[in-house]
C-alpha cells in the first residue's frame, strides 16, 4: 500500500511540475543571434523549468510567416514597422514595444574594415560585397539607403551578394565568398567575429533609423511566459546585454 502512494504522490508531483513548465517559441532578427540567445539564458536561471526556442532569420519573411498562423510567440522585428502593420491588422495580443535602435557596419575578415568608408567599395580590388537583401531584410534595406545616399548604388550594385538575413550576410564574409559586407554592428562586435576583423561605423544619417520592435502574437494571447519574457528584456540584466552589443536603447518608461 505504501509503494503505491509513494508511486501516486510521484505521479502527482510530476503533474504538477509539468503543468508549470511552459514553451514559447520566438522569432527573431537576425542581429539579435547573439544577444538574445545571452538574454534568454539569462531569463532561465530564475525559470529552469520553462523552455525558450528562438528561430532567427529575416525580420519580412517572419512578417509574412505571422501572417500565415505561424506557430511564433513572440516576434522580434529589426523594423518596428513590421510588428506595427501586424498590430495594426490583429496579428498581435500587446502593444508593439520599441527595444532597440541598431548600427550597420563594414566589415572583413580579409582587410583591415575600421581604415575603410563606403567610398572604398568603389575600388577595382573589391569585386564581391555583401549585404542582406533589401527586399526583406531591414539590415540590407538600411544599407541600401546608405549607398544611395552617397551616390555609390549604381557603381556597386554588380559587385552585390545578397544574404537571406544579416547573419548569412556575415556568414559571406566570414568564408570568403565576399570580400567585405556591410553587417549589423552587433555581429561584428561578437568576439568571434571580432577576432577576425574590425569594423567601419556607417553614419546613421545615411540612412533611416533601424528601430526595432517586438510584439506577443495573437496565438500567445494567453501565454504567460511569453509575457514574463517580454518584460525580462526591458529589465536592468537583458538592457546591459544589448548595449554591450551596440545596441542604443529606448528610455525607460
Amino acid at each position: 500500500m505504501k509503494t503505491i502512494q509513494t508511486l501516486l504522490l510521484a505521479v502527482c508531483c510530476l503533474a504538477a511540475s509539468l503543468a508549470q513548465a511552459e514553451k514559447i517559441v520566438i522569432a527573431a532578427a537576425s542581429d539579435l543571434k547573439f544577444a538574445l540567445d545571452e538574454i534568454a539564458a539569462e531569463f532561465r536561471k530564475a525559470h529552469p523549468d520553462d523552455t525558450i526556442e528562438i528561430v532567427y532569420g529575416s525580420s519580412g519573411k517572419f512578417f509574412t510567416q505571422i501572417q500565415q498562423d505561424a506557430p511564433y510567440d513572440l516576434y522580434f522585428s529589426a523594423d518596428i514597422a513590421f510588428p506595427e502593420k501586424l498590430a495594426k491588422a490583429g496579428f498581435a495580443a500587446s502593444e508593439v514595444k520599441p527595444y532597440a535602435v541598431g548600427r550597420i557596419v563594414l566589415w572583413s575578415a580579409q582587410m583591415d574594415a575600421s581604415k575603410l568608408t563606403l567610398k572604398n567599395l568603389t575600388d577595382s580590388s573589391i569585386t564581391r560585397i555583401a549585404i542582406a537583401n533589401p527586399k526583406h531584410a531591414p539590415y540590407g534595406k538600411r544599407a541600401e539607403e546608405a549607398l544611395r545616399s552617397t551616390e555609390m548604388w549604381a557603381s556597386v550594385e554588380p559587385k552585390l551578394v545578397y544574404g537571406e538575413n544579416i547573419a548569412h550576410t556575415a556568414q559571406f564574409v566570414q568564408t570568403g565568398n565576399a570580400q567585405i559586407g556591410i553587417i549589423a554592428l552587433s555581429l561584428a562586435l561578437n568576439p568571434e567575429l571580432a577576432r577576425q576583423g574590425d569594423h567601419y561605423l556607417i553614419p546613421d544619417t545615411l540612412h533611416e533609423p533601424l528601430t526595432q520592435g517586438h510584439i506577443i502574437t495573437k496565438r500567445a494571447a494567453d501565454n504567460a511566459l511569453a509575457e514574463r519574457f517580454a518584460v525580462f528584456v526591458d529589465s536592468k540584466p537583458a538592457r546591459e546585454v544589448m548595449t554591450r552589443y551596440g545596441f542604443t536603447l529606448p528610455a525607460k518608461e
